[in-house]
Formats: structure tokens, C-alpha cells, sequence
């Protein structure tokens, strides 16, 4: 029973075929410097000229750019007499005259001076000037309310702002506040000079964003490049896998292949038939498997990152196909092969609550977000929605096939099936709106990625397709390497951020790919049969399951991890000390 070559059930059995689609291409974005006056009061933004200096190995730092983002960078830490002496040293202004004239007029208050400085940037865009413009008389309007001088406001709103003839819908809410001058109390406070002036910092802030970088630097506009520069490391980095990892800008970011769980720890053998499927809870504490001899069992992981049987559930059947965790984890369901749906207590192991219909079989099953309520596939190819109680409360016809996997998004709207052997039905059930992500070839699986915006499609023809499911559909990556020609296998999201894809295999191997590059980093060997499904545990990234037709379940960790055991053998749990 165990070996790839046995002769297997037939709900292990399926057909092949293939696909194949677009790939993808990553966009720019493309500013164009602003040219600026000849006047001395004119801000000057940075050529762009091919002589000028700069600065680094490359020859893509302008020197000019490099100081001033620098010099910005002391002044927002506070450094101010820092910057002052980097500016008098390297010659080079942070802003231009009229632009440091601008920014002190901002903060004393000196509105109408400020505005006609604006005129004297040199911006080329009027939309600019003009919105600009607006953000200050805004403040000047909302001042006037603070301090009471109602018709200064008005004369203001009326002569000053509105005559812009820009974003005539906040004019008319700014109209409002003068019926009802309370309301202005959102931007400022009455009498109260420290909310005014920080108020004024926000201005500060919304206008440079407004204006071309060129003229006013962004705010943290240093940590935002040495932030992105370290997150792109990371990103590149395929064997990222470590919360304990810590970044420095002291060396370039690299992990090693230590970071991956690819050392057999512990082999599980209750089982006493082909193990067909395994899930860790959300918690991470538990993990449960069904299995060809009608059983499942939830196994416990202790502080250490040991497993043990602490329940063998026992009442099915006919084969146990699937099991599903309870969003808090107290409760687990079981499904047997077109048979029933059972309800246990993860604490106890009682069985709480069967669900079947007469005449028919249950194929799958899953929990509804709020944890009172399950659902499940039928063989009639309908879907059922039963309260815990064991009342049926709706129904979906011809939405699944018969036998197939099922999905239920974390908000409770979505519902997930193959609905076709080619195609993935997503069901809005508020909405009543249907969306298919259709492929070339037979669907055998999928996995839905823990914040619902991926989906993991497992196919006949040895391809494992990632699709974006949130917004338009759109299909991401392609994982190749695992074998598939008979039986159904299974693959999942996981490690740190799910970063990893990781999918049993007929060639008795689990396959771990990086999900965003799709590079295969790791085939695992240890398995003698066919590796049906594979559990990445949600809390701990460096453990992960496999179960198997030579009827034990793998539990993977990091190479250089030893656990201490005084007995290697205990209730039919094998501890490995080294290698497979």
C-alpha cells in the first residue's frame, strides 16, 4: 500500500493534461525635473545634466542630490546645527533662498506672503500653484474661524479661495463652516498656539508633497531609500525565512540554505494505512492528519517543537479524505470518503456533532469565519451550509464537483470550489456575483493563502499555478519540478509571510520552491511513497509536515536543530538525530 507503484483507490486517481500562460512585466515611473528662473529668488531644482557631479562607483549619485538629502535628513533628526555646517562646508543650500523665505513664512502665519513667494518658485505647472495656493489659504481661513474673526474668513473664502476655481466641492464645505463654525474644531482648537503651529507642520508636509521633490525634498526622504534598498535585499533574498534575522546597514542582507526546514526531526507512524492528508492548527499547537484507515489523529507540538499523538479519532467508515480547524481551534472536522462530516473537541476528543444527508455523501468540509458554522461539498455536486447543531441551512447547487476541494474567505463572503474539472468557481454569496479562474488543464487542487489574496492551483499536467484572486483575476507564478501522474497531491503556502510554496510528490519528495522568484530550493528526500500533502505550521516557519503512502507523516526542521530526547521510540513516533 505504501510504494508509488501499488494500485491506489480511485479517488486517488486522475487524468493528465497541461497549461501554459503570459508572464509578466514590471513597470516604471518616469519624473521630469522642472526648470527654474534666472531670478536669485528663484528656486533652482537639480539638473539633470550628464557632467555633473556625482558621487559612488556607479555614476548614477548626483553629488548635488546626495548632500541635500543628507543635509535633510539632519534637520528632521534634529541636527540643525549639523546641517548648517554641512551646508556652509559643501557649498550646497538645502533649499534655495525663496524656498527656506517660503517655508519660514509657512510656519510664522504670514499667509498672504506666502502665497506670492509661491509665485516666485518658478513652477512651470499652474495646477500646482493654484492647489497649492489653495492649501494655505485653507489654513489662513481656518485661522480666522479659530480666532473668531468670522467676516476676515468669509472675505477670504470669497475673494481669495473660491476665485482659484479649483475643488468647488471643499469651497462649499468650507462654506458650511460658516453656518456652523464649531465644526472647524477637526483642524484646530481655539486659543491654543501649539495646535495651530503643528497644524501648520502638516501644511508643511501636504505642500511637499505637492510640489516637484526638485524644489521642496520629501520628509525622510533617507530612510525611505536606505528602507527600500534593505526590503529589496530581502525580497531577493530566496531563503529568507527568520523573524530573528536582523537587517544592518553595516553589510548586504543574505541568508544561508540553513534558513529552510530540510532535516527529518521526527517521523509519526500511528497510522496504520496511507496518510492522505494533514493540516496544522492556526495556533500552531496542533496538527492533525487523516488517513486510508478510516482514522484521523491530532497530534500536539509542544514549547520545543516536539510532536505527539494526543487523540486518535475514531468513527468513520469509509477512508478519512480531509480535516478542518476551527478558527480558534477548539473544535476540529473531519470528512470521510463520501460518507459524513464529524465535529470533535480538540480537548477531549469526543465527537461533538455529525453531519450527513441522506442518500447522499459529504466530500469535503470547511468552517464558516465566526466558528458557528461549517459547510461542506456534496457528492450531488451541491454545497451545504449546516448550523453546528446539525440543521441544514442552504444550499448551492451544481457549484462543485464531486469530489473537490472548498474554500471559505476569512470575511465570510467568498466561497471557493472547482466547479468544472478545468475551473475554480469563486461565489459571492452577498453579491450573487460568480468569478472563474479557468485553466488548459484538469485542477486536481488548491490552497488559499492565509490573507485570501492567492490562490494555489495544483494540476494534472505537474504545474502548480499561483493566482491573484484579489481584484481581476490574474495568474502570477508557475512552480515546476514535483511529480504527478496518478494520484492527488497537495501543496501549500508557508514559512515567514508565506514567502515559500511547498508540494508533496509521486517521487516520494517534498518540493519547496520561493514563491516569488518560483526558483526551487530544496526536494526533500526521506519519504519510500508517494508525499500527498504538506503543512507549513503557521506560527513556527522553520516546521513543516508531509504525509505519506508508506503511512508515516515528516516532521522538517532546520539542519543545525537538535531535539533532546531520552527515548527515541514513543507511542510510534520515531525522533531523528541527523539526516533522513
Amino acid at each position: 500500500m505504501g510504494g508509488v507503484e501499488d494500485e491506489e483507490p480511485a479517488t486517488k486517481r486522475m487524468k493528465l493534461s497541461s497549461e501554459q500562460l503570459r508572464g509578466l512585466s514590471n513597470g516604471s515611473s518616469f519624473i521630469e525635473p522642472i526648470s527654474g528662473s534666472s531670478s536669485d529668488l528663484m528656486a533652482r531644482p537639480l539638473s539633470s545634466e550628464g557632467d555633473e557631479e556625482v558621487v559612488g562607483t556607479k555614476g548614477v549619485i548626483k553629488k548635488v542630490e546626495f548632500v541635500r538629502i543628507i543635509a535633510k535628513a539632519l534637520r528632521s533628526l534634529g541636527y540643525t546645527k549639523s546641517c548648517a555646517h554641512l551646508e556652509a562646508e559643501s557649498g550646497i543650500s538645502l533649499h534655495s533662498s525663496v524656498v527656506g523665505l517660503f517655508t519660514q513664512q509657512i510656519h510664522d502665519g504670514n499667509w498672504d506672503e506666502s502665497v506670492a513667494t509661491l509665485c516666485k518658485i518658478g513652477l512651470l505647472d499652474e495646477h500646482i500653484v493654484k492647489s497649492a495656493s489653495f492649501l494655505i489659504l485653507e489654513q489662513k481661513f481656518f485661522e480666522l474661524l479659530d480666532a473668531e474673526r468670522v467676516m476676515d474668513a468669509l472675505k477670504t473664502l470669497r475673494t481669495e479661495i473660491a476665485p482659484l476655481c479649483i475643488n468647488n466641492s471643499r469651497v462649499h464645505e468650507l462654506s458650511s463652516y460658516m453656518v456652523a463654525p464649531s465644526q472647524c474644531n477637526l483642524v484646530g482648537s481655539r486659543s491654543q498656539d501649539t495646535v495651530r503651529s503643528k497644524s501648520r507642520s502638516k501644511l508643511l508636509e501636504e505642500l511637499q508633497k505637492l510640489l516637484p521633490p526638485t524644489v521642496m525634498i520629501p520628509e525622510r526622504r533617507l530612510e525611505h531609500l536606505v528602507e527600500q534598498a534593505l526590503l529589496l535585499q530581502r525580497d531577493a533574498c530566496i531563503f529568507h525565512n527568520s523573524l530573528d534575522k536582523e537587517m544592518s546597514l553595516y553589510a548586504d542582507h543574505q541568508c544561508g540554505r540553513d534558513q529552510i526546514p530540510s532535516r527529518t526531526l521526527q517521523i509519526l507512524q500511528e497510522h496504520s494505512d496511507e496518510v492522505w492528508f494533514l493540516q496544522f492548527s492556526h495556533n500552531g499547537k496542533y496538527l492533525a492528519s487523516s488517513s486510508n484507515d478510516h482514522s484521523a489523529i491530532i497530534w500536539e507540538v509542544d514549547v520545543n517543537g516536539g510532536v505527539s499523538l494526543k487523540h486518535r479519532l475514531c468513527g468513520h467508515l469509509k477512508p478519512v479524505s480531509t480535516v478542518s480547524w476551527c478558527p480558534d481551534d477548539h473544535e476540529l472536522l473531519t470528512c470521510g470518503l463520501e460518507e459524513n462530516v464529524r465535529r470533535w473537541d480538540v480537548s477531549s476528543g469526543e465527537c461533538l456533532q455529525i453531519y450527513e444527508k441522506v442518500g447522499l455523501g459529504l466530500v469535503s468540509c470547511g468552517w464558516f469565519p465566526d466558528g458557528k458554522r461549517i459547510f461542506s461539498g456534496v457528492n450531488d455536486k451541491s454545497i451545504s451550509m449546516w448550523q453546528l447543531d446539525g440543521t441544514e441551512l442552504e444550499c448551492w447547487k451544481q457549484k462543485t464537483l464531486r469530489i473537490s476541494d472548498l474554500e471559505i474567505t476569512n470575511d465570510g463572503k467568498q466561497i471557493i470550489s472547482i466547479c468544472r474539472e478545468t475551473a475554480i468557481l469563486l461565489l459571492d454569496r452577498e453579491a450573487k456575483v460568480e468569478r472563474l479562474i479557468e485553466e488548459d488543464q484538469t485542477i486536481t487542487t488548491f490552497s488559499l493563502s492565509r490573507d485570501n489574496k492567492f490562490l494555489l492551483v495544483n494540476l494534472v499536467n505537474q504545474e502548480i499555478h499561483l493566482w491573484n484572486i484579489e481584484g481581476d483575476l490574474k495568474l502570477v507564478a508557475k512552480y515546476k519540478g514535483h511529480k504527478r501522474t496518478r494520484f492527488v497531491i497537495r501543496s501549500c503556502f508557508g514559512g515567514l509571510a508565506e514567502a515559500f510554496v511547498a508540494s508533496g510528490s509521486e517521487d516520494s519528495q517534498v518540493y519547496v520552491w520561493h514563491r516569488g522568484s518560483g526558483e526551487l530550493i530544496e526536494a526533500l528526500a526521506g519519504h519510500s511513497g508517494a508525499v500527498n500533502s504538506v503543512s507549513w505550521n503557521p506560527v513556527n516557519p522553520h516546521m513543516l509536515a508531509s504525509a505519506s503512502d508508506d503511512r508515516t507523516i515528516r516532521i522538517w526542521g532546520l539542519n543545525e536543530l537538535s531535539m533532546k530526547r531520552k527515548d527515541p521510540h514513543i507511542n510510534g513516533i520515531h525522533y531523528c538525530n541527523g539526516g533522513t
